[in-house]
């Protein structure tokens, strides 16, 4: 078994994960986090079947848990979970990427953006259901996206090596970054995709195939690049620190100024995804999944603590 996606639910206190069958598990990690917890208690709660491939992706919104597989997306209503409900679905062609924790993002006004497979951004109106609008610009499938809420900014990260930055009002690249042509990010034995990519202010992470690198987004330029093995799928801003995950037993951390402080074994051969819970103070952790059925909770995030079954 393979776990491709993650996401908490609104109130902090339930995690769910899709794997490589095309099942959901939720887990309740107030039970799991309990001094009583037993060994069911890191166990699912609730599994079920949501799509006939992967889930590829999950996200979570104030009212609705959202699902990817391939061409289909799915709206799961948080409430009435249980009772294995589709608050609604809508089948696309080219929707989601053919991989991709992070090819989900739900803006404000209710617009749902997905990167697709046909090398396309697709913005959703999630009231109405319909695609408005589509960004064009990638020239192979999209691995990963986020937002500069603040400038306005979509960027998007792909198959085809380059990171877009979209104006979101307008829908038109404003830079274009082909970070496999940095000779200090390039690694032509890994190949130029972009697999993970966030933002935090004017700064950006990316890697894949080039080296993990951090950009200052004002200069356009990359300031450090993390020596790490292989391939990162997940990197994200926590604190004075950058949390990484990819090929390998193991979560990075890493120092800004380009320094891997520590690496913190985990239970899976390699990893597809780190997500933090920093909605809830009770349950504020961070979990990491791969390539078993194991996904591991790191109560103090220089250590793991247990694991969930999937």
């Amino acid at each position: 078994m393979s776990v491709f996606s993650q996401t908490f639910s609104p109130c902090g206190r339930f995690l769910a994960a899709g794997n490589n069958y095309g099942e959901i598990a939720v887990f309740s990690l107030s039970a799991a986090l309990s001094p009583d917890a037993t060994g069911m208690s890191q166990k699912p709660i609730l599994t079920f079947a949501a799509h006939e491939g992967p889930v590829f992706s999950l996200i979570s919104t104030d009212t609705h848990l959202l699902s990817a597989g391939n061409g289909e997306i799915s709206a799961w209503s948080w409430a009435e979970l249980t009772k294995r409900v589709i608050g609604w679905h809508r089948a696309h062609p080219y929707v989601p990427a053919i991989c991709g924790s992070d090819t989900f993002i739900v803006l404000q006004d209710n617009s749902l953006i997905v990167g697709g497979g046909d090398n396309n951004i697709h913005i959703m109106d999630m009231e109405t259901g319909t695609f408005k609008s589509v960004l064009q610009g990638h020239k192979d499938y999209i691995h990963c996206l986020s937002f500069r809420e603040r400038e306005g900014e979509l960027l998007s990260g792909g198959e085809d090596g380059a990171v877009r930055i979209w104006d979101a009002r307008t829908g038109q690249t404003v830079h274009c970054i082909e970070v496999f042509k940095y000779e200090e990010c390039t690694r032509p034995q890994f190949g130029k995709w972009i697999g993970c990519l966030t933002t935090d202010s004017d700064w950006m992470l990316c890697g894949g195939g080039p080296a993990l690198s951090l950009w200052h987004l004002r200069s356009m330029s990359p300031t450090s690049v993390f020596s790490l093995a292989g391939c990162q799928r997940e990197a994200v801003f926590y604190q004075d620190l950058i949390l990484t995950v990819g090929e390998g037993p193991y979560v990075s951390h890493c120092v800004p100024g380009g320094t891997v402080k520590a690496q913190i074994p985990s239970s899976s051969p390699s990893l597809n995804t780190l997500t933090l819970n920093l909605n809830s103070n009770e349950h504020r952790v961070m979990t990491t999944a791969g390539s078993s059925d194991q996904i591991d909770v790191f109560t103090n995030f220089s250590y793991r603590a247990f694991s969930l079954s999937f």
